[in-house]
């Protein structure tokens, strides 16, 4: 999301032909196309009155568009915005509405591996959280003894009860959620653009307070990077907290304002469907008439950027190289210090600094252009998730691959030591995940630990929602209690929670 994080379903295009409404559909005052409109893409009577202006799949288009949960409530001029904005066309509408819901799981369950505490949501909306509890990011308050305690199984967030979450994010530590209605809760430290382990943020929330600078915008996803929050609007506009000074992110701002800030410059009349959120950088998947991109806005070291070369930049600015290797972007990760994209047709490209084969081009060089990934060719992969040095691909039959770093038991080929004390050795191309594939189910979705600082755990989710981690366990984020003396888990295990409930 993301943070940044998310299974991703085919999205469906309207390919119905553009037939005008003529006259000859009306033949009355009360004309039959008032009583009914049907045609091959929805296939029962629309629920609006037509607009005669409009062709067939306009209307159909549209019909789709008041179904979808975030349009449904809009007012008639924000609605007219939305398209306007999309590119005047219902049927672009469509595209951006589904293209969002495909790439960041909303209103799916979900799973969220942050930096030594983990969150979970439910179909249904409901919020488990567990591990690290240090800076109350887990919500649930004190203790009797007014302490905050770590947790070692899932827990519920009981203070959101009746309020329904279909999007969450989890920075060092801090929290986010996001409600149906467009609201953002925030708990853990009280800080928008602190560094992972920065001076700033001695406040802490210990349960989810309503983030009062947020509330006349309608929130659907919230990326947390380092020094800096962005959060992106039901209408597509993207707004970042803190690390605006020397105009980082396109504006000015002191590094305590809590402030939103729109993002300025190409995206101003973009729409985005996706943001997400690395050290010190961030991408944004746009949905422009003629297809999708992606921009990126920050620092450029090791080329995470993706514009073939290392310098910053304080503006937006497009990643070219996607229509050279002509390929469609669907879904954006931005791991700490690389990125990486999933194309319509199933490629994996990824970009920025190498090291431990986290690219998985088989070696540890740089890349400052987006590359595809030639280990995956034979791969159709509709998700991808990043970490510190690590990579996961899952494939449209649900296997998952990984690459980089083979220090940490997070890769998912860990098996203890080889006698001698020493790691698994670093994945510098793509290896399937075989310890997954015991799991005998469909993974829709990995999320890991995006941090380099913490010891990354990760998990898998499974399409009937069942839930498995693998990592670091020392704060209980696995959703276990560990042995004595026992840090981590090299092989994934059943986490005791339902998402699909």
């Amino acid at each position: 999301m993301d943070a940044t994080t998310s299974g991703t379903e085919t999205i469906q295009y309207c390919n119905i032909p553009e037939q005008p409404i003529v006259g000859s559909l009306v033949t009355s005052p009360r004309p039959a196309f008032l009583r009914q409109v049907t045609c091959s893409f929805f296939r029962h009577p629309a629920n609006f009155a037509p607009d005669y202006d409009l062709s067939i799949a306009e209307l159909a288009a549209h019909d789709m568009c008041q179904k979808r949960a975030i349009f449904r409530p809009m007012t008639p001029e924000q609605k007219e915005d939305l398209k306007q904005r999309c590119g005047g066309s219902w049927k672009l509408v469509l595209r951006y509405l589904l293209a969002g819901e495909a790439c960041c799981r909303r209103e799916k369950s979900q799973a969220i591996a942050g930096p030594g505490h983990s969150i979970a949501v439910t179909s249904t909306g409901t919020v488990y959280s567990f591990g690290s509890n240090s800076s109350g990011q887990l919500g649930h308050g004190l203790t009797p003894e007014g302490n905050s305690a770590d947790e070692y199984r899932p827990r519920l967030i009981r203070s959101l009860q009746g309020i329904r979450i279909i999007q969450a994010t989890a920075g060092a530590g801090r929290t986010m959620l996001i409600s149906d209605t467009g609201k953002v809760y925030a708990f853990g430290k009280d800080s928008f653009g602190e560094a992972e382990y920065g001076a700033q943020g001695s406040r802490i929330v210990n349960t989810p307070q309503l983030v009062e600078s947020l509330k006349d915008i309608f929130v659907v996803q919230a990326a947390i990077g380092n020094f800096f929050t962005a959060v992106l609007s039901r209408e597509g506009r993207v707004y970042t907290f803190s690390w605006g000074s020397d105009g980082k992110l396109g504006h000015q701002t002191d590094p305590n304002d809590v402030q939103p800030r729109p993002l300025l410059g190409a995206l101003e009349n973009i729409p985005v469907v996706q943001i997400a959120a690395g050290y010190c950088y961030l991408l944004a998947l746009a949905c422009l008439p003629g297809g999708m991109s992606v921009y990126s806005v920050g620092c450029g070291l090791g080329g995470k950027l993706g514009h073939g070369s290392r310098t910053d930049e304080k503006y937006p600015r497009l990643i070219e190289q996607f229509q050279t290797l002509n390929i469609q972007p669907m879904v954006v990760a931005a791991g700490a210090w690389h990125a990486a994209v999933v194309g319509k047709d199933g490629r994996v490209c990824t970009w920025g600094w190498g090291r431990y084969g986290c690219l998985g081009h088989g070696n540890e060089d740089c890349e400052s252009a987006p590359k595809v990934v030639e280990g995956l060719t034979d791969v159709k992969a509709i998700h991808v998730a990043t970490g510190d040095y690590t990579t996961f691909v899952v494939s449209d039959s649900g296997d998952v691959y990984s690459f980089g770093c083979g220090e940490s038991s997070s890769l998912g080929h860990y098996n203890g030591t080889d006698g001698e004390g020493n790691r698994h050795a670093n994945v510098l191309k793509p290896e399937l995940v075989t310890s997954l594939k015991q799991v005998k189910e469909r993974i829709v979705q990995m999320s890991l630990t995006n941090s380099i600082f913490w010891n990354a755990h990760t998990f898998a989710l499974t399409e009937s929602g069942k839930l498995y981690s693998f990592g670091a366990g020392d704060k209980g984020q696995l959703g276990a209690k560990l042995g004595e003396n026992q840090i981590e888990r090299g092989s994934p295990e059943l986490v005791e929670i339902d998402l699909s409930s």
